[in-house]
């Protein structure tokens, strides 16, 4: 984009860096400073669209991707705030409107930063903290019929958690991440997610592990939340390759996702169960089906169609993109592609770039049966990025042929000039910071 300094996307850009400056010395979770910007803003909080919280280790985002589907298919107007985000931070901030949403601009962002900025009065701040108010603010201007809130982080001290009585509280599968914030145990873990759970709100939430799932049990018990999960007070599974939902309401009989794998019919279950829960809410059985027909959530088992990228890998070759990234996302992962391996048997190739942070054995154990190729990449822009020789490590523990590429590029060359009988099936995937710089660089950016 251009470079005058009177652009909206340049001053949008230099907001955030002013922001982001705003730091705390050091990393404490904490709603005290979330309040007091709010406070400071009129507490634009308490004046949104009702707001259905979402929380979980991984498929949040697919799973408020199937909300806001079924949702807009119903004609509802719906505000989504949703993170991280993978190329512009304006995908975190999606406008309700009649006949669909839409990304907030870069003006109605500028708008609503400067805002946050000026109530803030340089006071220490976190990033998330600043643009959770911000969507706050931008939200509660904009007339709509729901909000669909993603947690950022855990659950009981996240930015979010400032919202005292939302429509429902979701939980998806909870597994260990972040434990250097959230702690090193899976109780510990639900714990901090499932103190989303409010007084008298039904609480949806997916299977999850028997630790988790007491605490989530004990925690609605607590609070008498009406407890919807899966297993129990509903099913969804997989006949005859539809999506097949029932409850003690009944049953329905719907198409399957576009989204692949499995575990999206496991995410829609749950997105249709917590609309189902939701008495307020009257859904058609032709917006459940649209819905889950139309839900698109990028970087989770996408495969790249077009784009610079397809060009550099072996002719005929598929190029799959997966922002997994813990040991269950991996899981995942692998079993989709073990669905497409019976569809279709190609030799698997993964290029795989992590944070850090992350555990790259739990990660890359999960490909260890499907392949013995991994490519280890370095994360462009990202200070906290994992070195490659660290992923490659991971995989030589696994006995993996492990090469290590300057970028993904590379990657993609260096599989090109290999010698394969069946054009291969390549994954990237490690993070969802390396699938924004995958989107961005192939010219396929979120919409």
């Amino acid at each position: 984009m251009s470079g005058s300094a009177d652009t909206p996307h340049v001053r949008l850009g230099e907001a955030i860096a002013r922001l982001s400056a705003l730091h705390p010395k050091r990393i404490d979770l904490t709603l005290d400073r979330i309040n007091r910007l709010l406070a400071q803003l009129d507490h634009p909080e308490r004046t949104l669209p009702p707001v259905i919280h979402v929380a979980g280790t991984n498929g949040k985002g697919s799973t408020v991707a199937y909300l806001r589907a079924i949702l807009e298919a119903a004609g509802l107007k719906v505000h989504t705030y949703t993170s991280p985000y993978l190329v512009r931070i304006n995908e975190s901030f999606r406008l309700g409107r009649s006949g669909g949403g839409r990304l907030a601009t870069d003006d109605e962002l500028c708008a609503a930063f400067a805002a946050c900025e000026q109530a803030n009065s340089g006071a220490p701040i976190t990033f998330f903290e600043a643009k959770t108010a911000a969507a706050f603010y931008l939200f509660a201007q904009h007339p709509a019929d729901i909000v669909l809130l993603e947690v950022g982080l855990g659950g009981r001290l996240d930015a979010t958690n400032v919202i005292k009585a939302p429509l429902a509280c979701v939980l998806t599968p909870i597994s260990m991440d972040h434990t250097d914030f959230l702690g090193d145990t899976l109780t510990s873990i639900a714990g901090e997610k499932a103190a989303i759970i409010k007084r008298n709100v039904p609480v949806v939430c997916a299977e999850q592990a028997p630790e988790a799932m007491d605490v989530i049990e004990m925690q609605a018990r607590r609070l008498r939340a009406p407890l919807h999960a899966a297993g129990q007070q509903w099913h969804v599974g997989v006949e005859r390759g539809r999506l097949v939902y029932q409850d003690d309401r009944g049953l329905m009989d719907l198409a399957a996702p576009k989204l692949f794998g499995r575990h999206q019919f496991d995410n829609a279950g749950l997105a249709i169960a917590t609309l189902r829960a939701i008495d307020e809410l009257k859904i058609s059985h032709a917006a459940y089906e649209a819905g889950v027909i139309n839900a698109e959530w990028p970087a989770r088992m996408q495969r790249l169609s077009s784009g610079m990228l397809i060009e550099l890998g072996p002719q005929g070759s598929e190029i799959w993109l997966d922002g997994g990234h813990n040991a269950e996302g991996g899981r995942v992962a692998a079993a989709a592609l073990g669905d497409l391996e019976e569809r279709v048997s190609r030799p698997l190739v993964v290029i795989a770039g992590m944070m850090a942070n992350k555990d790259a054995d739990a990660f890359l154990a999960n490909f260890a049966g499907l392949t013995r190729h991994i490519i280890a990449v370095p994360i462009p822009g990202q200070d906290n990025a994992m070195p490659p020789e660290r992923v490659a490590d991971a995989a030589r523990a696994l006995g993996m042929r492990i090469e290590i590429a300057d970028d993904v590029e590379s990657a993609l060359r260096a599989i090109a000039r290999l010698a394969y009988e069946v054009p291969p099936r390549i994954l990237i995937t490690g993070s969802l910071y390396l699938a924004g710089h995958v989107l961005a660089i192939n010219g396929t950016p979120p919409a």
